[in-house]
């Protein structure tokens, strides 16, 4: 049965969407071919072989952060650039299909203000109001999940806690959860999550600290690995089992590739902590001053916890420069991430800022950076850079619940990640980082077709 639905698939014509450096191509539908039978494979040619029998794990989706900045900067827009923002996201048919979020939890950097949903000092949280976030935040995420078809899953990040819960007295430059307040802290979270049900958005997951190894001039606070998981094991997860919320999934770690073993070992390591513990989130800072991007530590956690599950949970390829918009390797950065960790066991991967103004924020202290789409305050302009269009190859067409497949290339200038949707329907993704164009074929059994690449380009294959 499985030889007699390859041969039926190989019959079917494959669309092949092309963006490209030096070209109009975004997103574009540059051919439409039909698979034939293979000649036999010689060294001379380049290869991508795919086979749907193989699969591996489930794409939650993809998306990108909807931030106190995206918020603000979405309401300073007139009504038709505010309509095409959250078309262009959020709209399988018309857009790109984004189905995942992340928000902050209190304030973070990428917020116009400091602040916290407690008055100072108010351990026991009786005056807990998200009040701030119904002005801007919470208008924006429930517009997203109308445009998405309610098909958002959301997860919110605390980048601190309050001030007097800290034993720097600050939300910024790092410091720790006094000991004495772990209990409040955790109590937190269920708040949070309750408050914004009662808003109308439903909380998908947490992770417990955002980036909790940086001390940042903006919202921060450390957590050695002992101490996150001493936090989940005897605060947050029973505060969580208290509050009948077992169905919000709480993701650890929230940090770069490079240390991702460490926190697995410390904390997938313990039971009575891994209980707790839906899974792990990781960014990609670790490769910031110029180093390799730690792919590996990924897929490593992934073979020692298969039970557990790996999400992206934030990324930004560049600080802000305004004459960067049509920079080419803004967009690479998001095609070679998404390829490597989807690859290397990921189910979600989720964007930093989906939005932000002419100057790279708002942002409170000064660490302003790039968007896919930026917006241009004054006039109502919105700007795409090609990152939109990279992240785009992969969220329009792999949608939730696809598995991915057995995808690989017989040469290293190709990076290659392939999907099943949930209706059978094959999404190849191949993207060429380099400066020279060149001919692949995809090959599925017995069959092939040979798709011609340009310079600087990604193409997602769909049949």
């Amino acid at each position: 049965m499985l030889l007699l639905a390859l041969l039926v698939l190989a019959q079917h014509r494959a669309i092949v969407y092309t963006t490209a450096e030096s070209t109009s191509f975004r997103l574009t539908p540059t051919d439409t071919l039909t698979f034939k039978p293979s000649e036999p494979t010689s060294e001379g040619k380049v290869y991508v072989f795919v086979d749907p029998r193989k699969t591996f794990q489930p794409l939650i989706g993809i998306g990108g952060a909807l931030t106190d900045a995206a918020a603000e900067t979405f309401a300073k827009l007139p009504a038709a650039a505010q309509e095409e923002v959250m078309t262009a996201y959020y709209s399988a048919d018309r857009g790109i299909g984004y189905t995942l979020g992340r928000t902050n939890i209190n304030s973070c950097d990428f917020s116009s203000d400091m602040y916290t949903y407690v008055t100072e000092g108010d351990s026991a949280l009786t005056s807990f109001s998200v009040a701030h976030d119904l002005r801007y935040k919470i208008p924006l995420i429930k517009r997203a999940m109308t445009t998405s078809g309610n098909r958002l899953k959301l997860f919110a990040s605390p980048w601190s806690p309050p001030a007097f819960m800290k034993d720097n007295n600050d939300m910024l430059h790092g410091g720790h959860l006094r000991p004495e307040y772990a209990h409040s802290w955790a109590r937190y979270y269920t708040k949070f999550v309750e408050h914004y049900r009662k808003a109308g958005v439903p909380i998908w997951g947490i992770t417990i600290q955002n980036e909790p190894m940086a001390t940042q001039t903006w919202e921060s606070c450390i957590y050695q690995a002992a101490d996150e998981r001493d936090f989940l094991k005897n605060h947050l997860g029973p505060a969580m089992t208290r509050a009948a919320m077992r169905d919000v999934n709480i993701m650890v770690w929230d940090h770069n590739r490079d240390l991702i073993i460490e926190r697995a070992l410390t904390i997938f390591g313990d039971t009575a902590a891994a209980k707790y513990a839906w899974g792990m989130g990781f960014h990609w800072y670790e490769d910031w001053s110029g180093g390799t991007q730690m792919y590996g530590n990924v897929a490593l956690v992934g073979r020692l916890y298969p039970d557990k599950h790996l999400v992206f949970t934030e990324g930004t390829p560049a600080n802000f420069d305004s004459t960067a918009y049509g920079r080419w390797s803004l967009g690479e950065a998001y095609g070679r991430s998404m390829i490597n960790d989807f690859n290397s066991g990921a189910e979600g991967w989720t964007d930093w800022n989906i939005l932000l103004d002419e100057r790279g924020g708002p942002n409170h202290v000064g660490n302003f950076c790039m968007a896919p789409i930026h917006a241009d305050t004054r006039t109502g302009k919105l700007l795409y850079t090609n990152s939109f269009y990279y992240i785009g190859h992969f969220s329009k067409f792999i949608r939730p619940g696809a598995r991915r497949i057995v995808a690989a290339p017989s040469r290293s200038m190709y990076l290659t990640t392939a999907f099943v949707n949930p209706d059978g329907k094959v999404v190849v993704v191949v993207m060429n980082p380099t400066s020279q164009p060149g001919q692949y074929n995809i090959v599925l059994g017995s069959t092939s077709i040979p798709i011609n690449s340009r310079p600087h380009s990604i193409q997602t294959v769909v049949f």
